[in-house]
């Protein structure tokens, strides 16, 4: 890039070839080809000249929606959400049936007791999974205003 000082000229009468794929202002063999170079239009700037921005968070007037149709969105969303903490609340008994928390041994289990251990830690972070999730939801329906 060039950097023009105070009263300093843009060097619009340098050349500009393309040797084959490359731009270059030397060129170096006869498959050079001389570019037409434009004029260069400077416009200088001030930094009171540029319109102020405005801030991202401000709210938009055609961001409103009228109160009949965000009590139908928040309707929706409620809906949705209950059936959502009935599916968890499903799995989540699922998982919780098995023998106070040490499940029946699979006959391969016995012979290698590595895998039901990997077995029990992975239903065990599957509860902890679905106990969160029920706690997210939980926390999401508390916001709408209705306790699951």
């Amino acid at each position: 890039m060039l950097a023009l000082g105070a009263g300093a000229q843009p060097a619009s009468t340098e050349r500009i070839y393309r040797c084959g794929q490359t731009y270059t202002n030397l060129p170096a063999g006869a498959d050079c080809q001389a570019l037409p170079v434009p004029a260069l239009t400077v416009v200088p700037t001030w930094p009171g000249s540029l319109p102020a921005k405005s801030p991202a968070s401000a709210p938009m007037a055609s961001a409103r929606v009228a109160p009949q149709l965000q009590a139908q969105r928040d309707a929706q969303a409620r809906e949705v959400l209950q059936a959502e903490w009935q599916r968890a609340q499903q799995r989540h008994a699922a998982l919780m049936q098995w023998n106070q928390g040490e499940p029946q041994r699979q006959p391969e289990e016995l012979r290698q007791p590595g895998r039901y251990a990997e077995r029990v830690a992975q239903l065990r972070a599957a509860i902890e999974r679905s106990e969160a999730d029920l706690a997210g939801l939980q926390r999401e329906l508390k916001r709408l205003g209705d306790r699951p």
